[in-house]
């Protein structure tokens, strides 16, 4: 099993016959992703890498069945995109458009949710099912199927945790980078819940960063819930300066808010095994993964 996206999975490209989009379609293609259809507004009729474009999300759907949307369309409409597939009954959107203004993103995502749409993004790096299913811009070739769930708030640092569990002979369930913008889709709850379900899913690994509170949230929630699953956590940004963007558009600390210190405070408390050397990271989870056994 996995969760959100598996080898059933029918996927829609919005903005294929761009760069980026036919470059990553082909991607995913070559991993065995059963992309159905394309969307680019006046451009129906075309094929890329032998997928059909239509002219709007909802065609598309009535004609293939997809049921997911992966989103390569620049920033000015990527939300219009979003909230077009969501209106045409598509499940999950993938957002990887970034620098999309945050009013926007309330905006949209107020408007997936009253749709029953779930998202993962935006300014994200995907969802890649190990052996079944790969949505987004993340390097295939780093993926090993196996047990482990990993959530993400950095792009990198989830290609970094990945290969390290790959090396270390831990093979992922399902690998979610969930972005670090100020108003994500899918949170580190969420999907936390959605593991405890999975039966393949034997641990789960939590990528954070500094800013916003989702990883105290996660926390209170593995702490509450008396989470079933052992948890794996790293923050990054630990000696960022108060007041200084990082990279991400919410990696920042406002004031007392948002400090790795109490993410890390946090995630222990409720019983999270926190490692704070990223290089140890794969080593570290595999030795403690067999002292459980």
């Amino acid at each position: 099993m996995s969760i959100l996206v598996d080898e059933d999975t029918r996927v829609l490209v919005q903005g294929l016959t761009g760069r980026e989009g036919m470059f990553h379609a082909e991607r995913m293609l070559e991993y065995g992703t059963k992309i159905v259809a394309g969307v680019t507004p006046g451009k129906g009729g075309q094929r890329v890498h032998g997928v059909p474009v239509f002219n709007t999300v909802a065609e598309a759907v009535e004609r293939t069945g997809a049921d997911t949307s992966v989103i390569f369309v620049p920033a000015a409409a990527a939300t219009d995109s979003a909230c077009e597939a969501a209106e045409a009954g598509i499940r999950l959107v993938v957002m990887i458009t970034e620098h999309i203004p945050v009013l926007d993103m309330v905006r949209c995502k107020a408007f997936l949710d009253s749709m029953g749409t779930m998202l993962i993004g935006p300014n994200c790096p995907g969802i890649v099912s190990p052996g079944k299913c790969k949505i987004g811009i993340q390097p295939a070739y780093i993926h090993k199927q196996g047990g482990i769930g990993l959530i993400s708030r950095s792009g990198t640092l989830t290609y970094e945790a990945v290969h390290q569990l790959s090396a270390a002979g831990l093979g992922q369930s399902t690998c979610i980078g969930i972005g670090g913008d100020p108003v994500p889709g899918l949170n580190f709850v969420d999907l936390l819940r959605m593991f405890r379900k999975d039966a393949q899913t034997e641990a789960v690994c939590v990528i954070g960063e500094i800013g916003g509170d989702n990883e105290e949230r996660a926390a209170a929630y593995i702490r509450q819930s008396q989470y079933p699953k052992p948890v794996f956590g790293f923050i990054a940004g630990l000696t960022a300066p108060p007041g200084k963007r990082m990279g991400h558009a919410g990696a920042i600390i406002s004031g007392s808010s948002g400090r790795g210190e109490d993410k890390i405070a946090a995630l222990e408390a409720a019983g999270v095994t926190v490692i704070r050397q990223l290089g140890a990271f794969g080593a570290t989870v595999a030795a403690s993964l067999r002292q459980r056994a």
